[in-house]
């Protein structure tokens, strides 16, 4: 019963170091790092865009004698204030934010991807058997469905009848 016992204890410590080195293979998978990397870089240029809009966007934008920060409605049921103003400086983060990211990322990362991604040919790599009508390969000199002898690619069946 002891062996039975050690047996067991080993299976399960065999399946935990396993489930370990799985976990491991998934933490350092590329795109999980990449993420957790975009996240970090994103949480702190957020701060940075926060910063522009609070600190130099807002005060531009004057409401009610007061930069939109101090911009406050009050509720006199509750006794508390609604702050219009803060939500619109959250919305102006967001648009900034949208447009940064736009222009100096995504319109980059597509520019260099259309650039470096091969062109594919425009030239068909296929033609019509002029006989079945079936769709064959456009080097082929006979046809695959009906088995008719079929002219080189560079003639057509009405050049070869005159």
């Amino acid at each position: 019963m002891a062996i039975l016992h050690n047996e067991t204890v080993q299976n399960v410590g065999h399946r935990a170091w396993s489930t370990l080195g799985d976990f491991q293979k998934f933490i350092l998978r590329g795109n999980v790092v990449d993420l957790a990397v975009g996240i970090m870089i994103g949480a702190a240029f957020s701060s940075i865009v926060n910063a522009l809009v609070a600190d130099i966007i807002t005060p531009l934008i004057p409401a009610v004698g007061k930069g939109l920060d101090g911009w406050a409605i009050p509720v006199a049921y509750t006794g508390s204030t609604l702050k219009p103003g803060a939500f619109l400086i959250a919305i102006i983060s967001f648009l900034i934010l949208a447009l940064v990211i736009y222009f100096f990322v995504v319109k980059p990362v597509n520019a260099l991807t259309e650039r470096f991604t091969p062109k594919r040919s425009t030239e068909p790599t296929t033609r019509e058997c002029p006989y079945c009508l079936s769709s064959i390969p456009i080097k082929a000199t006979r046809c695959a469905f009906c088995t008719a002898q079929l002219p080189p690619a560079d003639q057509t069946p009405a050049a070869q009848n005159a």
